[in-house]
């Protein structure tokens, strides 16, 4: 997974670079199919902006999060992406078009346990 993290109005240290890479590896441990995570970081005034874009197979899911402290926005963030994507996966093991089994139809297969 490719992580790009870049910083609008605000100067990105070491420290924040390592908090917002453990917060973005949370989601490779729920779904191995990330491509990249492109994150931009923004102050305007009082709020503190965080924004992502993760790029999975066939998919682009976009996030954002302000909040009054840069941290909680990180967090924030972090929180949405993580959630989306497992919805995501949820939604690529979703199995809607199977019919589901009636009780109303006789079982031909020949178990008689259930009578």
């Amino acid at each position: 997974m490719n992580l790009t993290i870049s910083g609008h109005h605000l100067e990105l240290t070491p420290a924040i670079r390592e908090y917002i890479t453990s917060k973005v590896a949370r989601t490779k441990k729920h779904f191995d199919h990330v491509i990249d995570v492109n994150v931009l970081l923004s102050v305007e005034k009082l709020r503190q902006k965080a924004e992502a874009t993760a790029n999975l197979r066939g998919k682009a899911l976009h996030v954002e999060a302000t909040e009054a402290d840069l941290y909680a926005a990180i967090d924030a963030m972090a929180d949405k992406l993580e959630r989306q994507v497992l919805k995501h996966k949820e939604h690529l093991k979703s199995h809607h078009n199977e019919s589901p089994k009636r009780k109303d139809i006789p079982d031909l297969t020949g178990d008689a346990a259930d009578e």
